[in-house]
């Protein structure tokens, strides 16, 4: 994973190297639940910010990594929807997020480099997200932005994956993302027991990688998720 890690930081410092100033980066990050986007997306950031470091000491914050979770939709807009068991059961699908809404941040950092652009983040302890929770500022110039549905094959969801530079998506195996599903539910107390946190792996969060996997549309990297005792998955 390693080596792929650094292909990839290679690859993005080039294409930055390359940016007119006037403009952002915009990488995205796909990949089905348990694939390990999320720690991808913080490991290329971080080595990005420490390049823009060493090539200048005085560098403000230069890269930044950020989720599409802070779109999901509220538990008060999931009981409204005309079905909200369901839509509670399945919290994480494409049809519980606010696609509009993430087309509209994609597009702001696409089309207002020299703006300062806050955007939404999802606090678990809440089950809710957060209004206006982080702030991507002006002179960020490369924006990681890592989820589910970043490269799905849907209406709004296409939209704004046009928007992106360079698009990647996080290949694992099915059991694979099982295992650290059920785990990774346990230790964040969505649920009690393994058990149910495999019933919820394979319900819910397998059911969505499935539409992922089936739904992708062409992205620009293929990324192996490996078993790595270095690597922790999210």
């Amino acid at each position: 994973m390693e080596e792929q890690v650094q292909r990839l930081v290679d690859k993005a410092w080039a294409t930055y190297e390359q940016t007119p100033e006037d403009q952002r980066l915009l990488i995205g990050i796909a990949g089905i639940p348990g694939s390990g986007k999320t720690t991808l997306a913080k490991a290329v950031a971080e080595r990005l910010q420490a390049r823009a470091e060493q090539s200048d000491p005085n560098a403000r914050l230069t890269a930044q990594a950020i989720s599409m979770d802070g779109f999901h939709l509220t538990r008060k807009q999931l009981s409204a929807m005309p079905d909200p068991e369901t839509a509670h059961a399945r919290r994480g699908a494409a049809f519980t997020f606010d696609a509009a809404k993430y087309l509209d941040l994609i597009s702001d950092l696409r089309n207002a480099p020299g703006n300062s652009i806050l955007a939404p983040t999802f606090d678990h302890a809440r089950k809710d997200p957060i209004e206006a929770d982080i702030c991507i500022d002006k002179d960020v110039r490369i924006v990681i932005v890592e989820g589910n549905y970043i490269a799905l094959d849907e209406e709004l969801w296409r939209d704004a994956r046009a928007l992106f530079d360079d698009v990647w998506f996080v290949n694992v195996d099915f059991e694979a993302a099982r295992r650290r599903l059920r785990e990774r539910h346990v230790r964040a107390g969505i649920v009690k027991t393994l058990e149910e946190g495999d019933k919820r792996a394979v319900e819910n969060d397998l059911v969505n990688g499935k539409e992922i996997v089936d739904k992708l549309l062409p992205v620009d990297e293929m990324v192996q998720s490996l078993e790595d005792s270095n690597w922790v998955h999210n």
